[in-house]
């Protein structure tokens, strides 16, 4: 352990598994999480509520393997602190606005949201309502948030000292001497960073020529147990519906985040849809790639596909990705330790097909876009030098192009085992540059 403080701002999913993951890895000496609330009748029911998880089982279980005893000791409700597995762990329970929890006071230079709150970082500090700013207002030098960042007024842009970043795709983005907020972006979009990342390397973005994903998700702690009557002028009505009986459609902001840390993915199309099943954690990426082919003959095929991925997995640090041949169902992969994505090539497949373009057309929209952006184009020279150029059997002016559609299967644990396994290496690679 260094001396250095680790602030977590919340109480939930994430907030308390990073705390499983800080106290396992015991970088930092301290760990300060504000709750911003009362908890139970003591300090002693927070410390039961870290212990036992209903989806990952005991923390000392987690740690030590089953014969272990109980990790959590010196229990100060004075002091509103307890060590768990020698780390101090001191909890605040009066401030809920970010502003107002005073991590200067107790030495605190980093602060993990985790609270899912305060993702605008537009918003200034001094906003009543709260703002992930106003973490630096109460002394903090950086902030990560344990989410996507959305900008609620559509006609802002992201501050410049704000970046989104994955571990081991893009985590060089951060400039230590610009950027004070920092974006993990979501689970799903770790996992498929690390699903769409080698395909790009190995294809480029130009023969990638559009791409979809859906994911098959752990229902998470937004949903309801059991049917509830809508909020007002609510507009989904499917969020207040039981998750333990119903597979529920719902939305994912991936593909919006993912280009934030892959920029070439903006010039793909791409279209990304997510469903809730009701399993606490373990989730599933369907991704599905329309790649420009070189051959009917000699197509892309499932082999090269998984190579890919097998050749990757060695690229990434930390084991971050995964591939693996074995038949897996979700449980499989609940704490699997960083792996942010499992490919499971069994099941990849690939269907190659000739695309038929007729370049009448093609060259009508050359024509078109020409226009709107102010240039002049003559189209029937085009047409007179295709001519020239295609032999007697393609008058028509009919092209065929072979393309490949690839799915790929890539699993991956929404809470523990990847996401916050991942935002804790991310948390520790900032907080040594602060040093």
């Amino acid at each position: 352990m260094v001396p250095q403080k680790l602030g977590i701002n919340g109480l939930g999913r994430i907030a308390k598994l990073s705390i499983w993951h800080h106290v396992e890895r015991q970088y930092f000496s301290e760990l300060v999480v504000n709750i911003g609330r009362d908890v139970g009748r003591s300090l002693e029911d927070i410390a039961r509520f870290i212990e036992k998880d209903s989806t990952y089982g005991r923390l000392h279980h987690y740690l030590y393997g089953c014969r272990a005893q109980r990790v959590i000791e010196e229990i100060d409700e004075q002091e509103g602190a307890m060590r768990i597995n020698g780390v101090k762990v001191t909890f605040l329970r009066t401030h809920r606005n970010p502003a107002h929890i005073g991590w200067k006071d107790h030495g605190v230079d980093l602060v993990v949201d985790a609270t899912g709150a305060f993702l605008d970082p537009t918003v200034p500090a001094e906003d009543p309502k709260g703002s992930v700013r106003g973490h630096l207002a109460a002394g903090a030098k950086k902030v990560i948030v344990s989410a996507p960042f959305k900008i609620k007024d559509k006609s802002k842009e992201m501050p410049p000292d704000a970046v989104t970043t994955v571990m081991g795709v893009n985590d060089v983005d951060f400039d230590p001497k610009r950027h004070i907020l920092v974006s993990n972006a979501s689970c799903t979009t770790t996992c498929l960073a690390y699903m769409v990342k080698p395909l790009l390397d190995y294809f480029g973005p130009t023969r990638i020529l559009s791409a979809s994903m859906a994911t098959v998700h752990a229902a998470t702690s937004s949903q309801q147990v059991l049917d509830r009557s809508p909020k007002a002028k609510a507009a989904d009505l499917r969020k207040t519906r039981s998750v333990f009986n119903n597979i529920i459609l719902t939305t994912t902001g991936a593909a919006k985040a993912l280009g934030l840390v892959i920029p070439e993915m903006k010039q793909i199309g791409f279209i990304a849809e997510s469903v809730r099943v009701p399993v606490t954690t373990g989730s599933l990426i369907i991704l599905v790639v329309l790649i420009q082919d070189e051959s009917l003959r000699n197509p892309i095929g499932r082999d090269l596909i998984n190579d890919v991925y097998r050749q990757a997995q060695s690229h990434f640090p930390e084991g971050y990705l995964l591939y693996t041949e074995e038949q897996n169902v979700s449980s499989d992969i609940i704490g699997l330790p960083r792996a942010a994505a499992v490919i499971e090539g069994h099941e990849t497949h690939t269907r190659t097909a000739a695309v038929r373009f007729d370049l009448n057309h093609v060259l009508d929209v050359c024509a078109t876009i020409s226009r709107e952006e102010g240039e002049s184009m003559d189209v029937d020279q085009m047409r007179r030098t295709v001519d020239e150029k295609m032999s007697s059997s393609q008058k028509e002016r009919i092209i065929q192009i072979p393309v490949t559609q690839a799915v790929i299967y890539g699993w991956y644990d929404n809470e523990l085992g990847s996401y916050t396994n991942m935002l804790g290496d991310r948390t520790v690679s900032i907080a040594r540059m602060l040093v």
